[in-house]
């Protein structure tokens, strides 16, 4: 008798536990509505008549106080909130409209705390851009919370908020087609990130151009879609390689989905949504197969293929009479003007590139001095190719395509 009432009473007990098991996974489920989620990427799917709204499993706590949103993708309207919501949230409402709520919405840089009226707040968001949500843990009082924005890792601005029972939820909204957000929920922000913040104001100088590509400090990370041959990220420094800085190089951090990742040299105006090598006015040696493109889209076999930890370099031997004007006084973006000694080639780089721009002529002539462009791989010249200097000079270009990639820069690894 008593072997039964202890077979009983354990079965009882495994009930329960499952029971609580069940429980818990209801509790610590993620919701979302018209919305596609592929790993911690989520897009709008719906029609733009109505809202899509996500809810993560687990409210903000003291030791999981900040999360952060980075926006691939504005879409049509750029309609898309980040902020903190009850669990049971009803999803079809941007956050930030009902009661209980608060969100900053990137379309117009509001505050919308309960309200489907916002209030001024901070600037507006765009692609690239990252929202960071967060609580002060330290200011959970009767009840109360006060609750702050970032962008960029700098805050925008805080409000002290009442916390709903079940605790406040980090969400995020979208209304229109196109909106695709990359959410990290583990995101971490303090001193440390305000010291890197800083660090990256004074990198962020030495670039001219940042297309889908996150400066943070020396590191470069794609931000980009990564879904196609349009979506490169490209990062053109501010001032071309001269005869006093000629080399600059970049260690691969991280090789991403494919290691779609391009070091070279490009003109000035070269086009945003094209690798470096791809188009006229370029050159560049290719990580995920190893070949170098000059001036078009199909690449030459010219050496290995790099991985993570490689570092990539890129210089240029200027022959002893190359003239470069202003040299001495290269602040401003626009001061660059090469005038070659020699009289006019012909400037084969210019000729092979079969998707060029309209307007463009193949088959003109281009005044420019040839030079040696040369690359190398952990510290050994893979090879060199003579290309001819495009007006304005070569300036240090790096493309990125696939989703994860990072590398680390170094513009002038000769300096010292």
């Amino acid at each position: 008798m008593d072997d039964i009432n202890l077979h009983y009473r354990f079965l009882n007990w495994r009930r329960r536990i499952r029971e609580i098991r069940e429980v818990r996974a209801v509790r610590y489920q993620e919701r979302y509505k018209r919305m596609l989620k592929n790993g911690d990427t989520l897009s709008y799917q719906g029609n733009s008549d109505e809202v899509g709204c996500y809810v993560a499993p687990r409210p903000l706590s003291k030791g999981n106080c900040y999360f952060e949103v980075t926006i691939m993708d504005t879409g049509v309207r750029g309609t898309i909130a980040v902020g903190l919501v009850p669990q049971y949230y009803k999803l079809d409402h941007q956050p930030g409209w009902l009661p209980h709520s608060i969100a900053y919405h990137a379309d117009d840089g509001k505050l919308y705390n309960g309200n489907p009226v916002g209030q001024q707040f901070g600037p507006k968001c765009n692609r690239g851009d990252r929202i960071g949500c967060g609580i002060y843990a330290d200011t959970f009082d009767a009840g109360l919370v006060t609750v702050f924005f970032t962008k960029n890792g700098k805050e925008v601005g805080s409000v002290v908020v009442p916390v709903a029972p079940d605790g406040l939820f980090p969400a995020i909204g979208m209304h229109s087609l196109g909106e695709e957000v990359r959410l990290d929920l583990q995101a971490e922000w303090g001193s440390e990130e305000e010291d890197s913040v800083m660090m990256v104001d004074s990198h962020e100088d030495e670039w001219a151009r940042l297309y889908d590509v996150r400066v943070s400090g020396t590191l470069l990370e794609y931000v980009g879609k990564g879904k196609s041959i349009m979506d490169v990220g490209l990062a053109q420094a501010r001032q071309p390689l001269t005869t006093r800085s000629h080399y600059f190089e970049v260690e691969i951090v991280d090789p991403g989905e494919k290691c779609y990742i391009a070091l070279g040299l490009a003109r000035r105006d070269y086009p945003k949504n094209r690798h470096p090598g791809w188009s006229r006015g370029s050159v560049a040696y290719h990580a995920d197969d190893g070949k170098i493109f000059h001036g078009s889209g199909v690449g030459d076999q010219f050496g290995p293929r790099c991985f993570e930890g490689d570092i990539m370099g890129c210089g240029i031997m200027f022959p002893r009479d190359y003239v470069l004007d202003h040299e001495d006084e290269m602040d401003d973006w626009d001061a660059a003007d090469v005038r070659p000694k020699q009289g006019r080639v012909e400037n084969l780089l210019y000729l092979n590139d079969e998707d060029e721009e309209e307007g463009d002529d193949p088959e003109q002539e281009h005044e420019g001095q040839k030079v040696m462009v040369f690359f190398t791989r952990n510290g050994k010249i893979i090879g060199r190719r003579e290309v001819v200097v495009p007006a304005g000079g070569f300036y240090p270009t790096i493309g990125m395509l696939s989703s994860g990639e990072k590398v680390k820069v170094d513009l002038h690894p000769l300096s010292g």
